[in-house]
């Protein structure tokens, strides 16, 4: 049998195409993105910056999409060739959500990518479907978000179902809707200023001499939002003076109040954004060791520490789900964990997992972080401080864990971080002095907890 020719895609839409039938297939989106642009250096910006869109685009919109498509197809979607339904979602996107796009323009240019890549066997149902939903766009009728909340949140908001459900309780119509909307949006671009290199103002000022858009973060005193598409013409400074992060994973490492001469532990700590802010805060004056499970993730925290110029860390592989015999005997001034999680505080970042995440999967990882912290905890000193922390909404996963651990471990208490943060952190904190940011409520940034805990 001959072997079949791949294809090898060069422009936008076709890298887009490839990239989202990867992502079906379980590939993560980011990975497989990077990967295809890197294959094709000399494409253009813009071409970039559509393949992008329209990745991250449909990935997020995926639920509104397929609510979409119900109303063309006359057969269940779950029937459709997996191909044919990407090359769908594709073109209702354009038609939908891309107003820079002519709609007859987007209709022509998915036909063609099925024939591009070998897929002229669809192009009549894709046609189809797409010029029906030019004629007749009264069949697209949305639920009504007072009369069916969790109806207009699965379908309008592209949640699935369960957290839909989830966020409605928990937050109530108005907030919940907010929220699914902000996760269907592109979030903000924002750096942290490696303090041991530079300064936020010179770093900004840097930025301004290559003409790049640059705000300071209002929380993060080393946080630098950078304009959508800012990143790319970042290539003419420095890499020592940066790392690319979010600002709400910015505060976690000024909340667990690392000090010069300390003995520091990350537990979770691939792939370093937290652990090389820890060591630019104690100006590489502590003693911090990073650990993971995975060893080839920990190659990436040493990439970064080197880059950086974090000469305090060092790495070692552990599954924190089991005790540490390897650091048996020894303690730590301040232990971090931020704990492996369902990331439904950064769906936005991650579209794919809200279509591979499940309610079971909250229990799951609650039980896993709950044998984490278990672990964590019996290697800070007396009178050390653990922090715990984590990028989701679920009361199961932060709130009921601590409540957990406390019933168990009397030797440990909670403390109110508002009492060593900045007075204008104080909105970032719920009356436990626990930080809980939204996205919707603190200036677009991630969803995260944390908590503090003393031992005694």
């Amino acid at each position: 049998m001959a072997k079949k020719k791949k294809i090898v895609a060069k422009d936008a839409r076709s890298i887009a195409f490839q990239v989202l039938c990867r992502v079906e297939d379980g590939a993560y989106s980011d990975l497989a993105l990077d990967g295809a642009l890197e294959a094709v250096p000399t494409l253009d910006p813009r071409e970039r910056g559509l393949a992008t869109e329209l990745v991250y685009g449909v990935l997020r919109r995926r639920g509104s999409l397929d609510y979409i498509l119900d109303g063309y197809c006359r057969q269940s979607l779950a029937k459709l060739e997996p191909q044919a339904l990407c090359l769908l979602r594709l073109g209702v996107y354009q038609l939908f959500y891309l107003d820079k796009i002519p709609q007859r323009a987007a209709v022509h240019s998915t036909v063609e990518l099925a024939r591009q890549m070998g897929l002229e066997r669809v192009t009549g149902l894709v046609n189809g479907i797409l010029r029906s939903c030019l004629r007749e766009p009264e069949r697209v009728k949305w639920p009504k978000q007072q009369c069916d909340p969790v109806g207009w949140l699965t379908h309008k908001q592209s949640l699935p179902a369960w957290l839909a459900s989830r966020w409605l309780a928990e937050f109530g119509l108005p907030e919940a809707s907010a929220l699914a909307e902000a996760m269907t949006q592109v979030p903000p671009t924002t750096v942290r200023v490696n303090l041991l290199k530079t300064d936020r103002d010179s770093f900004i000022q840097k930025l301004a001499e290559l003409d790049v858009v640059a705000t300071p973060t209002r929380f993060a005193p080393e946080g630098v939002i950078v304009e959508r598409g800012g990143l790319r013409l970042l290539n003419g400074v420095d890499l020592a003076l940066y790392q690319v992060q979010d600002e709400a994973s910015m505060l976690i490492a000024h909340l667990l109040g690392p000090k010069a001469g300390e003995k520091i532990l990350d537990v979770c700590a691939a792939p370093g954004g937290k652990t090389t802010h820890l060591a630019a805060l104690t100006d590489n004056q502590a003693e911090i060791m990073a650990m993971d499970l995975y060893p080839q993730r920990l190659d990436l925290l040493r990439g970064s520490a080197v880059r950086l110029g974090c000469s305090s860390i060092t790495t070692q592989a552990w599954d924190m789900t089991q005790p540490c015999t390897l650091l048996a005997g020894q303690t730590f001034d301040r232990v971090l964990v931020d704990a492996p999680c369902s990331g439904l505080g950064v769906l936005r970042r991650n579209p794919e997992s809200r279509w591979r995440r499940t309610e079971a999967d909250i229990l799951r990882l609650a039980k896993l972080q709950g044998e984490i912290l278990t672990n964590a905890a019996e290697l800070v000193s007396s009178g050390g401080m653990l922090l715990y922390s984590l990028c989701t909404t679920t009361a199961e996963e932060s709130r009921e864990v601590i409540e957990r651990f406390l019933d168990h471990n009397s030797d440990f208490v909670q403390q109110d971080l508002r009492t060593h943060a900045p007075e204008y952190w104080r909105e970032l904190f719920d009356d436990q002095g626990r930080l809980m940011t939204l996205t919707t409520r603190h200036d677009g940034m991630d969803c995260f907890f944390a908590t503090a805990l003393r031992r005694n």
